[in-house]
């Protein structure tokens, strides 16, 4: 029996005063991953019948074994290691893997690995991995409306999706690259990859009818919310239904490129000195808090002056909110609960010097918070603990407590834009009670007299305010203090952040 190999066929155009046939949703994509093809059923054949014995039991019907396809998404082609066709097929393997549940970091981490790519590769195909996420939606569509089905190779879909998104940058724009450097790259990506060389001819016919008919075929896709904003159905939903008036600002900020941010070191120089510092190195910046620059062109961190020195961290103007809340002085028992990957925890020893414990369930990520602090010339005790129990508590309570708890992160997408596909609605409900459960547990090592900081990254109104208020309730002896409360991401002159909240709480004594 021959094996035939999956095809994909182009959709004609639409016969004249006839309308196309409505495509499939794409959105349907991001429900659940697909399986890669439809697998063949092997029977096995029943065995020969022995001689006849006395009676017995019918057996039951033997299962079927489906044999699924192996794809190849580690396999590293012979091409220049600096070529676009490569950083593309590294690109469609991130993809790929996203869409099965891998966050887009660890994603890349599989990739430079099988790949061994040099360090120019290792930033061309996270650039273009980055922006496909923030492009998926309408690149999911326009395929749709080009093809009858999706291509049965996860990476094949990626690849042509990553095209996409090269040669249909977002308004106002410029391409990376010219079309038909995208299209030549693509096809010789395709040619040699073993799962999908097959298809290369299918590769160039779908991307030069996008140029053809770009713009009827854009003007067709953005109709549908899905390729319009670049979000799953019910993230924009949730988006209307929490900011009626905010929506459409809060979802185009999330698709744009975050800025690299700063936090200097005021135990180490001035905002001032460090100003200067950069204008030497011919690096122009903006001072947009405190103790926050934002670069105007970003960089390697391995470029910024005085970085492995400590003397600037890369965080959030946001972020660097959190510390100086919690009303820090010397020789206080702080804890930074969910402390990974330890931003927050060396803000808070450089304004004072306290007696810190951080704490993470991931003990990977963990220690990213220790090296983060040696960087810095700091240092902590770190515990690998999950924050909702306290087998790991000594007991003693704490003066503060930072509470930066776990939630669907939908207030950093722009800096994480795969979070969009990984998460499903039902992750908010399960992602708040988990953090109560938390905030509970820690409102107990929280000494009378002391504050707590509860702290996330979302947008969504029932990880944020609604849980600050229902821990209100719950807690009698909790007294609500000045804070920013909900934080929509934002983007100016002088400011620039992502979506935070912030709730202090204060314990009355008893």
């Amino acid at each position: 029996m021959t094996d035939k190999r999956p095809t994909l066929t182009i959709k004609p155009k639409a016969a004249s005063g006839k309308p196309a046939a409505k495509p499939a949703n794409p959105a349907a994509q991001y429900a659940r991953p697909k399986p890669a093809g439809q697998p063949a059923k092997v029977e096995r054949k029943p065995e020969a019948k022995p001689a006849p014995a006395a009676p017995r039991r019918p057996a039951a019907p033997r299962p079927s074994y489906e044999v699924k396809p192996q794809f190849q998404q580690a396999y590293r082609p012979d091409l220049p290691a600096d070529s676009l066709a490569l950083a593309m097929l590294g690109a469609a393997s991130a993809v790929a893997q996203v869409r099965n549940g891998t966050a887009l970091p660890q994603a890349l981490s599989n990739v430079f690995a099988a790949y061994e790519v040099t360090p120019q590769g290792r930033g061309a195909i996270q650039d273009l991995a980055y922006r496909s996420m923030r492009g998926l939606g309408r690149a999911e569509t326009l395929l749709g409306l080009m093809t009858t089905k999706a291509p049965d190779v996860p990476m094949l879909v990626g690849l042509i999706e990553c095209a996409l998104v090269l040669l249909d940058p977002p308004e106002g724009e410029q391409a990376a690259y010219e079309p038909f450097t995208v299209v030549d790259q693509a096809v010789t990506a395709a040619s040699r990859h073993p799962d999908f060389a097959h298809a290369k001819a299918m590769v160039n016919a779908v991307l030069r009818r996008f140029l053809r008919e770009r713009e009827t075929l854009v003007a067709t896709a953005i109709k549908q919310p899905l390729a319009r904003w670049n979000y799953p159905q019910w993230w924009i939903d949730a988006t209307k239904a929490a900011y009626p008036r905010d929506w459409e600002a809060i979802l185009a900020a999330g698709n744009r490129h975050p800025p690299l941010t700063l936090r200097v070191n005021t135990r180490k120089t001035s905002v001032e000195d460090y100003l200067r510092r950069l204008e030497e190195a011919g690096f122009q910046a903006d001072r947009i808090g405190p103790s926050a620059l934002r670069l105007k062109q970003a960089t390697n961190v391995s470029q910024i002056p005085g970085f492995h020195d400590g003397l600037v961290s890369v965080q959030d103007a946001g972020a660097q909110l959190a510390a100086p809340l919690l009303g820090l002085e010397p020789g206080m028992r702080v804890l930074d609960a969910c402390a990974a990957p330890g931003g927050k925890s060396g803000h808070i020893l450089e304004l004072a010097d306290v007696e810190l414990t951080a704490v993470d369930a991931d003990p990977q990520r963990l220690a990213r918070v220790g090296d983060n602090l040696g960087r810095l010339g700091l240092s902590s005790t770190l515990v690998a603990a999950e924050a909702q129990t306290q087998d790991w508590w000594d007991g003693r309570q704490f003066d503060r407590i930072l509470a930066d708890v776990p939630c669907t992160a939908s207030g950093i997408v722009r800096r994480h834009p795969d979070i969009r596909w990984l998460r499903r609605k039902t992750d908010t409900r399960q992602l708040t009670t988990l953090s109560s459960e938390i905030l509970d547990n820690l409102w107990q090592m929280l000494r009378a007299d002391g504050k707590l900081l509860f702290v996330t990254c979302s947008l969504w109104p029932q990880e944020s305010e609604a849980q600050a208020a229902a821990f209100a309730a719950r807690h009698a002896d909790a007294v609500r203090l000045d804070a920013p409360g909900q934080l929509l991401p934002s983007s100016g002159a002088g400011l620039d952040h992502d979506g935070l909240f912030y709730a202090l709480f204060h314990k009355k004594a008893a």
